[in-house]
């Protein structure tokens, strides 16, 4: 407030209005001088808050903590009154505040009726001091529940939702239900990270939001094995569609796990589809609904998407030909008549869309054509997803220009008399008009003008008159329409059958998404209001049911004490249009099978039938109108057309002639029956193929005898007959074939058919006069809207309430009115408060002793009396659970205790199995220890005998004995100098290849030697292969850090050897070890000599440039199409439908592929270098990310442990399965952490290094098989087929960290090698996905241990699964390199015959005289001497290039 007295300064005043109900509603702001009256305030407020001025107001003045209201006199001014407020209240004085004005409505004299303020000072007093004392939390502005609210009211709800909105939290839960405001714009909070962050959380775990419901459904079918569904109600405008495109993608993004199958991508095709044919802009909404769909989502019981089914209600046809004000026609026009392309716009004909009479209307505003070609765009890639080929997507063009041209035919009367008929035109359209529907000119004008009625002796027919034919071709634009939205919703659901269905029978789960029309209330509302609020009638009673009725049945059923909730219940509404038989329904159709019935008898039939219905409101008596009290509110229905469409269906003729059309996509829209239409096809394209054939015969025998065949009797019946089982076969085949393959077959069309209401709809649209007269568009609708209803019966519901924010589709703005409105006719506060009162969580006796077993004594007999026992242990509040007499009824907060208690409980138990299994095994090593000590005793006893005979011994030797000498053979000797050279180390993966090419020539050589082979010989050439195997493994995991020796190499050579020669040819091994020696020495030694003459040449390993497109940040990133709007979280601006993005796998972020320099942050499952730095540990319990670098893609002391084991322990007996000493373990993992290149792992037995491995892997933060990734692995295993599995694996393994997947590609492949020594070491691949399965494929530490261990025989089957393909691949590879060894030693076996058989003139002496004949006869070649050589050197060029070759690719 600012001024004075009169000094011309001014005062702000708030007025608030009050609303039917008595409530502050609206408000607006008046700055007044201090001498207004309170007239001119009411005059300016009227004017100001748009109230009607015809009516009378008083000014009122209100004081909540006085609890009345003063109303001023119309001379008195408020100023005034402010000024004795206090100070607080006098500048603003919102009505929180408890002082403000008032308009108040009055009656003509004045008189107003007085009421106390609804709440008084007094109870905020007193709820403030309880506050203050502890006795009620304090009041908070935002919840993310509003059951958590501390006050619960009308106005408290509404505050909260406004505080949410204006924050953009548009989501708000109300216990397991979600409230959604529209925010008529776009969030970015619907990117595949919240996808993400919502999986597998507890409902409120999160802020709210519509992927925390699909979450909770999808894993909620799972674990009860029940269908569940979710329904999506809410008025025009309020957001249903877009919440149901979210839901269906958060869907398909949990089913598919990053394996994205042909399903899940035409489910996503179909939305766009579906918008653009069944969508327009209105009044309310620029993206509305114009008819009902039911989308049911089959999974199989292991969350695979099986298939999906699509149903739709009542599409309103009458939108096509007329529309309200400022209101368009469907989608798909606008988009084909601005996006296509000049080719598309010559082929179809295509105009402006103002050139169509119906798209004409006021405003037609066409500023955003740049957004409808995208659109267009994003229907065509949308379509192809679906499974439409080019083609066919010219043919739906076809159809809908030949739709537009339809509304600009006009008709001119011949003459004055009706007889003479009507004049069509303009010639330009109907020409275009016949083209497009491949109709002859000539009958498409008869079908337009005239109508045929034949009757027992003779055809009538009857012209029509101006209004009837434009009647007729209106009729014939909505139902060619509606047959080819019906075609098209079939063509959906047999992209989205799966095949396996008619051929298998299994069960499987379902989720249902329901999104139908919003409650609509216009200006004008006919028919399609009429059955669309009846259909949001049914789904409020369906709300009611389970929210209120069943729900305090149930818990009057079991005995616990409740206090009813009393709600609206709409079960008279229902009764007045659908009860026989006086139903509104049933009423509606007796008039329309009535000839001789109009409007008005309809009207006066109506309310006959209803006066003195509470739900029926009758208007005066001159209004063709009558009004219903929905739920919602009162709508005034005009009775206009309603009979005409009821029973809008397309006449014969114009069925007739389409029939009749050369384009069969014509005639398969009206055909009565697609599965029928299919045979036919088959069978026309079979009797073409046999006149091919038969053509074919008959000009092959007029080229082989070389006159004119004979033609038969030209009937291709007996042509048919003639052919051969064979021949028949080819012609079906070929029949199928040519058939149209938009339809598969017969019997997959009568499932699809049997699923929705397809064949109702159609065959009731293109009903011929055939003696039955076809079901009214009412009737059609109920019984498919009972159908549904019998569905959604089945599952367990979850419920989305959506908001209209605003009447104007204004961004984030919120209409205070219009939200109260809708908040109290869909019973919100009742709703909250009985979700707030009641128990969320319902368990049966047996159902609660299964879940939470392992809390419960376990001598528990009575259930009822032992869960009482146990709560009352817990110290759980009385009011927090129930117990009935079958159930269990807790609170949504003592569930979650219970299952942390039980998640606590169950790792207990597991830490005590662990620990028990420790000792055993600690104990079994403490037996093996005291007996080998045993052992070391006894062989300590006998070692003093053996001394006591050395000194007889030298005794005797001094007595002049001499001793008898041993001799050692020549042959296993092992010179001092060889061990000096077996001990370089290897820095270079090149030293291996040479090795490996000197050593396979060594095994030619002795191979080529052509004698009978010693067992030495044998023994060292089958080791030596072997061995070889080994060598080529290691050329790319030769790590510089560790750099083993030749002398490991050594060492494994003789583990080979020993493990081939077994114990009958023990005696052979130290020969063949030496001689292996001798030749490792010699090369080792001519290595030494090439690094003298040349100079050690640096090798670096050269990493693969990694691109940008694919890594950058630690984020792998992919190619992603969008399907719904998202957000890029780079530059925040939008990513279209339908547009390719790329998406990281691991933490779920999304950019456009201009914005992938612009990623600064790293991933965030893998950016933990502080964690490290944090730590005292170096090696163990880091991320991979940390110890990794481009120097080494592998960690150093994994590579070192797992090299030493392959040079040292690959024939050692369960080198996995047996654990080493605990304490060994523990003391190499000290020495490693302290000083990594100090350590000598010759010093530790095997089974130590082989558990430290396991332990290095176990301590891993973050798995090599990422907890990002666990359920996408597990999703892989549970596909049907091996092959899916394969491929469904290595797809998620692209997608790991490339620190992640370098390791593990290096782990597999060293278990790989173990595996193939199965025969050595005991250890399959299936031992070994046992053992490594928990290292590298876990559940993270917070998720239920229970469900760890159902998943334990899954994660074993994909580690399996991957070391099974990986082995097979591995030896493909040998045999592929052994090939190659064997064409190279022929090769190699050929250049040297060449050259011992190629003789020098200059060498020893000789001359070679080569003599050049003159004489040779004609056509002889004779070559020279040099000629001759030059052969010679191209042969030997060639052979040494095929050995260059070969080594190459090897």
């Amino acid at each position: 407030m600012s001024g004075s007295d009169s000094d011309g300064r001014s005062y702000v005043l708030q007025v608030y209005q009050t609303l039917m109900s008595q409530e502050t509603g609206r408000w607006c702001t008046i700055v007044v001088p201090r001498e207004t009256t309170a007239a001119a305030v009411i005059k300016e407020a009227v004017a100001v808050l748009g109230a009607d001025p015809s009516r009378h107001y008083v000014l009122a003045e209100v004081k909540e903590c006085g609890g009345e209201e003063w109303v001023l006199q119309p001379c008195e001014q408020p100023v005034l009154r402010i000024l004795l407020w206090p100070l607080g209240a006098q500048e603003q004085h919102p009505c929180s505040d408890g002082y403000y004005f008032l308009l108040r409505e009055c009656d003509p004299d004045g008189a107003v009726c007085y009421r106390p303020t609804s709440q008084p000072c007094g109870e905020k007093v007193a709820a403030q001091k309880l506050v203050e004392r502890g006795f009620l939390p304090p009041e908070r502005e935002d919840v993310d529940d509003l059951c958590d609210l501390p006050v619960l009211t009308e106005s408290s709800i509404l505050g909260v939702l406004r505080t949410r909105f204006q924050r953009h939290k548009i989501y708000t839960y109300a216990g397991s239900m979600l409230v959604a405001v529209n925010p008529f714009t776009f969030l970015p909070i619907y990117n595949p990270k919240y996808v993400k962050m919502y999986e597998k959380r507890a409902l409120g775990e999160l802020g709210p939001h519509v992927f925390a419901i699909a979450d909770v459904a999808y894993h909620t079918m799972l674990q009860r094995r029940r269908n569940q569904c979710v329904l999506i109600s809410g008025e025009s405008g309020s957001g249903k569609t877009q919440s149901t495109n979210f839901l269906i993608h958060c869907l398909t993004a949990l089913s598919q796990k990053g394996y994205t199958s042909g399903i899940e991508r035409t489910i996503l095709g179909a939305g766009p589809v579906l918008e653009a044919f069944g969508n327009a802009k209105t009044a309310y909404n620029n993206n509305s609904s114009r008819f009902g769909k039911f989308i049911q989502v089959n999974y199989l019981e292991s969350g695979i998407v099986r298939g999906a089914v699509v149903e739709k209600y009542l599409l309103e046809k009458s939108r096509l030909i007329s529309r309200e004000k400022n209101e368009r026609n469907y989608h798909v026009f606008y988009y084909l008549l601005v996006g296509a392309s000049e080719d598309e716009r010559k082929e179809f004909k295509l105009l402006r869309p103002e050139e169509y009479l119906y798209l004409k209307q006021e405003n037609l505003d066409m500023e955003d054509k740049a957004v409808l070609r995208h659109e267009f765009e994003r229907l065509q890639q949308a379509m192809g997803m679906v499974g439409f080929l080019p083609p066919t997507k010219k043919q739906i063009f076809a159809m809908l220009a030949a739709i537009l041209y339809l509304g600009n035919v006009t008709y001119k009367p011949r003459g004055t008399d009706r007889d003479e008929g009507l004049e069509v035109g303009p010639p330009g359209v109907l020409a275009i008009l016949s083209d497009l529907l491949q109709v002859r000119k000539e009958l498409l004008v008869e079908a337009l003008t005239q109508r045929t009625a034949v009757t027992a002796n003779d055809t009538l027919i009857f012209p029509y008159s101006p209004s009837e034919a434009v009647t007729v071709r209106d009729s014939m634009a909505k139902s060619l329409y509606s047959a080819l939205f019906d075609w098209i919703v079939l063509r959906i659901n047999h992209a989205l059958l799966n095949k396996k269905d008619m051929e298998e029978c299994i069960s499987f789960l379902s989720i249902g998404v329901l999104d139908i029309f919003g409650f609509e209330d216009f200006k004008t509302n006919s028919f399609e209001q009429f059955c669309i609020n009846y259909a949001n009638e049914q789904l409020q009673f369906y709300f009611n049911q389970h929210i209120f009725k069943l729900e305090q049945e149930g818990y009057q059923a079991e005995g616990i004490s409740w206090h009813n909730i009393d709600y609206m219940d709409n079960v008279g509404c229902i009764h007045l249009f659908s009860k026989k038989p006086t139903g509104l329904f049933y009423l509606l159709d007796e008039e329309s099978n009535f000839p001789h019935a109009t409007d008005k008898t309809l009207l006066a039939k109506l309310k006959q039938q209803h006066q003195g219905n509470p739900y029926f409101v009758p208007t005066p008596v001159l209004e063709p109108a009558f009004v219903v009290r929905h739920f919602a509110g009162n709508v005034k229905y005009h009775v206009k057309d309603f009979r005409e469409k009821n029973t809008d269906h397309m006449r014969a003729d114009i069925v007739t002639l389409l029939r009749c059309s050369d384009r069969a996509y014509v005639r398969q829209l009206v055909g009565m029956a697609p599965a029928a239409a299919f045979r036919w096809g088959v069978l026309r394209a079979t009797v073409c193929s046999l006149a091919v054939l038969k053509e074919a015969g008959r000009q092959h025998a007029e080229k082989t005898t070389g006159r004119p065949a004979h033609s038969s009797d030209g009937r291709l019946k007996r042509c048919y007959r003639s052919l051969s089982p064979q021949l028949r076969h080819l012609c079906y085949n070929c029949a199928v074939a040519c058939a149209p393959q938009n339809l598969i077959d017969a019997s997959s069309l009568k499932l699809i058919m049997g699923l929705s209401v397809h064949d109702r709809t159609t065959r009731a649209l293109l009903h011929l006069h055939k003696g039955k007269k076809p079901p009214s568009i009412s009737a059609q609708f109920q019984a498919s809207l009972s159908k549904l209803l019998e569905t959604l019966g089945r599952a367990e519901p979850f419920f989305i309430r959506c908001i209209r924010s605003n009447a104007d589709k204004m961004e984030m703005c919120f209409d205070d009115s219009l939200v109260l409105q809708q908040l109290r006719y869909t019973g919100m506060l009742e709703t909250v408060r009985i979700r707030r009162s009641g128990y969320s969580a319902k368990y049966t006796f047996e159902e609660f002793v299964e879940q939470f077993r392992v809390l419960l004594p376990t001598d528990a007999s009575t259930p009822q009396r032992d869960i009482a026992n146990f709560f009352q242990k817990m110290g759980l509040a009385a009011g927090t659970y129930q117990i009935g007499k079958t159930k269990v009824f807790l609170k949504e907060p003592e569930r979650q205790r219970l299952q942390d208690m039980r998640h606590k409980r169950v790792m207990d138990k597991i830490l005590y199995l662990q620990r028990w299994f420790r000792a055993h095994l600690d104990r079994k090593q403490f037996l093996l220890m005291r007996s080998a000590a045993i052992v070391i005793q006894v062989r300590a006893l006998t070692s003093v005998k053996v001394t006591r005979w050395c000194i007889t011994l030298e005794r005797a030797c001094d007595h002049g004995v001499a001793p008898v000498p041993i001799r050692i053979s020549r042959a296993t000797r092992v010179p001092v100098q060889w061990n000096a050279s077996l001990d370089r180390k290897i820095s270079n993966p090149n030293e291996l290849r040479h090795l490996d090419d000197f050593l396979a020539n060594q095994v030619n050589d002795l191979h080529s030697k052509g004698k009978h082979l010693s067992a030495v010989e044998n023994i060292f050439i089958r080791a030596t292969v072997e061995f070889r195997e080994n060598i080529k493994t290691s050329f790319f995991f030769v790590n510089l850090s560790s750099r083993c020796c030749y002398k490991d190499l050594m060492m494994n050579y003789q583990d080979k050897v020993c493990s081939l020669a077994g114990q009958k040819q023990k005696t052979e091994v130290p020969l063949v070890v030496n001689l292996f020696q001798s030749i490792l020495d010699g090369f080792v030694r001519a290595e030494i000599k090439k690094e003298e003459v040349e100079p050690e040449k640096v090798h670096s390993l050269a990493l693969a440039s990694m691109a940008v497109t694919e890594h950058r940040l630690d984020h792998v990133l992919s190619t992603y199409q969008v399907n719904i709007m998202q957000s890029c979280d780079q530059c925040t601006s939008y990513i279209w439908g339908m547009e390719k993005a790329y998406m990281c796998s691991s933490c779920k972020m999304v950019c456009h592929k201009k914005c992938l320099s612009k990623i600064n942050k790293c991933c965030s499952p893998y950016c933990s270098k502080k964690l490290a730095e944090q730590g005292s540990s170096q090696l163990f319990g880091i991320p991979v990310c940390v110890l990794t670098s481009e120097d080494s893609t592998v960690p150093v002391v994994m590579a070192m442990l797992l090299e030493h084991v392959e040079l040292k322990g690959l024939y050692t007996e369960g080198i996995y399965r047996k654990s080493g000493a605990a304490h060994r373990v523990k003391e190499l993992h000290q020495r490693l952490e302290k000083d990594l290149r100090s350590v000598c792992l010759e010093e530790y037995p095997i089974h130590t290094v082989t558990g430290l491995i396991k332990q290095w892997l176990r301590e891993l933060p973050e798995p090599l098989m990422t907890y990002t990734h666990y359920s996408d692995f597990l999703h892989a295993i549970e596909l049907p087929e091996k092959s899916e599995q394969l491929k469904a694996i290595y797809t998620v393994l692209e997608r790991l960290p490339t620190p992640s997947f370098n390791t593990l590609e290096r782990l597999i492949f060293h278990l790989v090698r173990v595996a193939k020594e199965e025969a050595h070491n005991r250890m399959s691949p299936s031992s070994l996905a046992i053992i490594f399965a928990p290292c590298i494929l876990r559940t993270p530490d917070t998720s239920d241990p229970l469900t760890s261990l159902k998943d334990m025989g899954k994660t074993t089957m994909c580690l399996e699964i991957l070391l099974n393909e990986q082995m097979r691949l591995y030896r493909e590879k040998l045999n592929e390199l052994q090939q190659l060894e064997y064409a190279e030693a022929l090769v190699v076996k050929q250049l040297k015959l060449k050259r011992q058989n190629t003789v020098s003139p200059g060498n020893h002496g000789l001359t070679v005289c080569i003599k050049v004949q003159n004489t040779a006869p004609f056509g002889q070649t004779t070559f020279s001497e040099d000629e001759s050589m030059d052969t010679d050197s191209e042969v030997e060029e060639i052979l040494v290039h095929r050995i260059k070759s070969i080594k190459k690719e090897k």
